[in-house]
């Protein structure tokens, strides 16, 4: 389990900066670090658990032995499922359960200090403005992100002006695929034919894929054509594509 000791959290803000460094640990696990997490989880091991600690970094270990335990404990075994079905399916449910464990740990905390209706509720809208493992490592973090960002889009659009999605939602933007809409005429038509293809490669928007709109030029790209991962993407604020970046060095 967890060899060092982390300050325990007590304060809304405090509990939610816990969260968020289990989660990156976590990402980081079934992210750019799954290779090393798919051969530590051995099926002829014992039960293995895969944790997510507070500095973001993650490690694959055996349950604690205490009974109850200090804190609430992720899926147990999840090392004997790894063989029995496609790596894509296995990294999945053990995102969903990490998913799980997360707001777990989170509400154990709330409820070990008292937290009140107010404070739950602020905790859970922290923890719900941010992608689930499970939509970032399936590159799905899009669904509820990209309903607002059409209401906001429809809001903007009945005032006169164009929507903007990278500015409104930039997360939304980089972890979605290219916005389709219907009810498009004229420039923004041709904004979004262009952005239903890659601005790298040009092969067309598929819906298992991730990929990241720049926002500089606002044409979307594969994550694999930009060397971006999900997990990457969530730490960028403003992404800029190669070209873009290459044409700012040229002017400087």
């Amino acid at each position: 389990m967890e060899g060092i000791q982390h300050p325990i959290p007590r304060t809304v803000e405090e509990v939610f900066s816990d969260f968020r460094g289990r989660r990156a640990g976590l990402i980081k696990a079934l992210s750019t670090d799954v290779q090393k997490f798919y051969n530590q989880c051995d099926p002829e091991k014992e039960n293995l658990c895969l944790y997510g600690l507070p500095n973001e970094t993650w490690e694959v270990n055996l349950p604690v032995e205490e009974v109850p335990p200090e804190l609430p404990e992720p899926a147990l075994g999840i090392n004997f499922a790894r063989d029995g079905m496609q790596e894509k399916d296995w990294i999945s449910l053990v995102a969903v359960h990490s998913d799980s464990w997360l707001i777990s740990v989170a509400f154990y905390f709330g409820a070990r200090f008292g937290f009140g209706k107010s404070e739950r509720k602020r905790l859970f809208q922290m923890i719900n403005d941010l992608p689930t493992i499970f939509e970032v490592v399936s590159g799905n973090a899009k669904q509820a992100k990209d309903q607002s960002a059409n209401h906001n889009s429809s809001r903007s659009k009945s005032s006169g002006g164009k929507p903007r999605h990278s500015e409104s939602h930039p997360k939304a933007s980089k972890m979605s695929p290219p916005p389709r809409e219907e009810d498009e005429s004229g420039d923004e038509e041709e904004d979004d034919e262009q952005g239903a293809v890659c601005g790298a490669c040009g092969e067309n928007y598929g819906g298992d894929e991730f990929w990241i709109c720049c926002d500089a030029c606002e044409k979307w790209f594969h994550g694999k054509c930009v060397k971006i991962t999900p997990a990457k993407a969530e730490h960028i604020k403003h992404y800029k594509c190669p070209s873009c970046s290459t044409s700012k060095k040229i002017k400087a």
